[in-house]
């Protein structure tokens, strides 16, 4: 199969150097192997996408210099296809609804500590039906006991990865789900979740290659069991370095980094960023 990678930004903010960084990491590697570069747009949270920040990619790419392929795929626009996902775990016993909220999640946990992966059953016939009539908000979770009842364990679920996780991890490695726990699938106010979304994408748009950042290596875990459920292909991974700014800190939006709509206006070229980068 013909090389094929991608970058997916999702539409919630303007890009800095941390994504132009992982952009042009991708874009290097299909050109360098004769193949394809995918732009997806992951806009399947609607409550902070934006039309404006879509656009705002679309301009700071092109201003990188990376072309891509035609139509662009956006996640809100093929929902059909993930919800079907979601009832084939269904349909199999795979998911369960969870009424936890994020609050109850995190009771007991100290703001600095990180959040523990949660696992839990489907609640009692009875109990469950009380809260579907009392109108109760839920997700939909999928269960990696019943997971590693379907696929007889997890033993032999691997990926492989080309590049290196945050540990230097490298080579086949040995998939562990359990570090994700039951992850949330669909939900009434994203409709469906980041993991599903991605790994149905991958599969659609013939991604032979995932190159990203070290700060998503744990995500393949979990996305390789979703592939080994819905017989999807796995990609090979590469997991590129993060960049960090004077503070030692990787950039980040939450953190406001200096956005490349900024370093354009402050005169900075392609060739420059691309120089100050290693690239």
């Amino acid at each position: 199969m013909r090389f094929a990678t991608r970058f997916a930004p999702s539409p919630t903010g303007y890009l800095h150097r941390g994504h132009a960084f992982s952009a042009l990491t991708a874009f290097d590697a299909a050109r360098a192997a004769g193949g394809r570069f995918v732009l997806r747009i992951e806009d399947i949270d609607a409550t902070r996408a934006r039309p404006e920040y879509e656009a705002a990619i679309l301009d700071d790419l092109a201003w990188l210099g990376l072309a891509w392929e035609t139509p662009v795929r956006r996640q809100s626009e093929h929902l059909a296809d993930y919800h079907a996902a979601v009832d084939r775990l269904r349909e199999r016993g795979l998911a369960y609804r969870c009424f936890r909220t994020r609050k109850e999640l995190d009771i007991g946990r100290a703001p600095h500590e990180p959040a523990v992966p949660f696992t839990g059953a489907p609640l009692p016939a009875a109990e469950e039906a009380a809260r579907l009539q009392r109108g109760e908000p839920f997700a939909w979770r999928l269960s990696l006991d019943a997971a590693r009842t379907a696929l007889g364990g997890f033993e032999g679920l691997a990926f492989v990865e080309e590049g290196a996780g945050p540990g230097g991890e490298t080579g086949r490695i040995a998939a562990r789900p359990e570090l994700a726990g039951d992850i949330v699938l669909a939900r009434k106010d994203v409709g469906v979740a980041y993991h599903l979304a991605v790994v149905l994408d991958d599969a659609l748009q013939g991604i032979t290659h995932v190159i990203r950042g070290q700060d998503l290596f744990e995500a393949a875990h979990i996305q390789r069991l979703l592939q080994a459920l819905l017989g999807l292909p796995t990609p090979t991974y590469r997991h590129h370095r993060l960049l960090t700014g004077p503070d030692g800190r990787r950039y980040a939006k939450r953190d406001r980094a200096q956005t490349l709509r900024e370093l354009r206006a402050a005169g900075v070229t392609p060739e420059q960023l691309r120089a100050e980068m290693g690239l």
